[in-house]
């Protein structure tokens, strides 16, 4: 018994590593950003007045800058041209790290349970639904469009 925990710290310890050492999401748009998901900096309060305003979703991924799966998604997923023309068409785009800035503050009023966290939330605050974890493009658009018809 005492060799399986000691296997398992051992292979979480080395994971872990993996994930650390990953290469960082490059911040320079590129052209396949530039297709993809537009997302807004903005004060959480300015974000939410400007949903209400345009009668939109929140969509929030909230996410931190070790996470593996957040990097897969913000490369894979956030960056496709499909993706991109329906998300910024119908939502609010929001991206937080939700170890720095405002993210510390929203982890306290929002639900989260791993990441990366994606929520879709009304210009109220409330969540409407939320998802954790990666969805590929489509499963993601199929996820949003299901949200729009509650």
């Amino acid at each position: 018994m005492q060799r399986f925990l000691f296997a398992l710290v051992l292979t979480v310890a080395v994971l872990s590593g993996i994930a650390a050492t990953t290469a960082e999401v490059s911040k320079a748009p590129s052209k396949s950003a530039a297709e993809g998901i537009q997302f807004v900096e903005l004060p959480w309060a300015k974000v939410l007045a400007k949903a209400k305003k345009e009668n939109k979703l929140i969509f929030f991924d909230a996410y931190t800058s070790w996470c593996a799966p957040c990097k897969l998604l913000q490369k894979n997923v956030f960056t496709r041209k499909d993706v991109g023309d329906f998300f910024n068409a119908n939502f609010i785009n929001v991206k937080k790290d939700m170890e720095i800035g405002e993210g510390p503050k929203l982890a306290n009023v929002y639900p989260i349970e791993g990441y990366p966290s994606l929520f879709f939330i009304n210009g109220n605050g409330k969540v409407v639904t939320s998802h954790l974890g990666v969805l590929d493009g489509p499963e993601l658009i199929k996820f949003a469009q299901m949200v729009m018809k509650k």
